[in-house]
């Protein structure tokens, strides 16, 4: 996807700052993060820690997913650079380097992913005093294939794929999801994404488990969903179904979609448009 390749004026001129700790998901001899844009597989799953001013900090706090079609991660642009931003607004805020698949391993890596996710919700909450964070605000965002992840994050939680001896709380207080992958159906699925993490062909029964629309229910976390209404890479349905499953189940949500964005809003909306909306409903969301 090109669009990774491109950074705005506004990401290059808000990315002079460092980030603050890199901490690793497990234990274990590990690598610190390269200092790169884009990341490919291998990754060494962690979290990389950004916390706003104590003047600043309101207690909140963001798990941020970046995306990448499950092949890469776009570290930079949907990761730190977001996170600077959230710091700016006293939220927390903590990039997820999660495990790609690896094509020349032979094992089901499917669930890679999600184990990350949940062991970042798990160390966030686990760790929410030393970080000043309330545990009952803690979140996560994800940006197309990320955004799958997220919502993964938000409609799977009640089946772990960790171990948690303190059955730690593991899901999400709510979700933000930029134009999402959502779905891995035939119909308005992102074929590269789901083909990068489930293989091909994948079993009828696994393209379900992934189709997050189908797994909403009573006690899904709410959402903040924005997408572009010209995206050709993953189509706004995606976005569209999943609102349309959390309306069903009265979960609160709000979505912004543009007629103009395509994938990656790399020229529009503008960041602060479309940031400035995230922002707003996460002063007011009622936890």
């Amino acid at each position: 996807m090109k669009y990774y390749f491109l950074f705005s004026a506004f990401f290059f001129f808000n990315s002079v700052a460092t980030a603050q700790q890199e901490i690793f998901l497990y234990e274990g001899t590990h690598q610190p993060t390269p200092q790169s844009d884009i990341l490919s597989a291998p990754v060494d799953p962690s979290l990389t820690v950004w916390l706003p001013s104590a003047e600043k900090a309101n207690g909140k706090a963001v798990i941020i997913c970046p995306g990448g079609g499950y092949h890469i991660l776009a570290i930079e642009r949907e990761g730190h650079a977001i996170a600077r931003e959230f710091n700016k607004a006293g939220i927390a805020a903590f990039v997820l380097k999660y495990r790609l698949p690896d094509k020349n391993e032979k094992t089901d890596q499917s669930s890679w992913p999600l184990q990350d996710a949940q062991a970042a919700i798990r160390m966030v909450r686990q760790r929410a005093e030393e970080w000043h964070i309330a545990p009952g605000k803690i979140g996560i965002m994800g940006f197309s294939a990320g955004g799958h992840l997220a919502a993964t994050a938000g409609t799977h939680y009640n089946l772990p794929v960790i171990e948690n001896p303190g059955q730690t709380n593991l899901r999400p207080d709510f979700m933000i999801l930029v134009y999402p992958v959502i779905s891995f159906s035939e119909t308005i699925g992102h074929p590269g994404s789901r083909d990068n993490l489930l293989g091909s062909p994948a079993s009828q029964d696994k393209i379900n488990l992934y189709c997050n629309e189908q797994h909403v229910d009573a006690t899904t976390p709410p959402a903040f969903l924005t997408h572009g209404s010209d995206d050709t890479v993953v189509p706004v349905a995606n976005s569209l179904v999943f609102y349309d499953a959390l309306k069903k189940h009265h979960i609160a949500t709000e979505m912004h979609i543009y007629a103009e964005g395509e994938h990656g809003y790399i020229k529009k909306p503008p960041f602060d448009e479309w940031f400035g909306r995230c922002l707003y409903w996460l002063s007011n969301l009622d936890f």
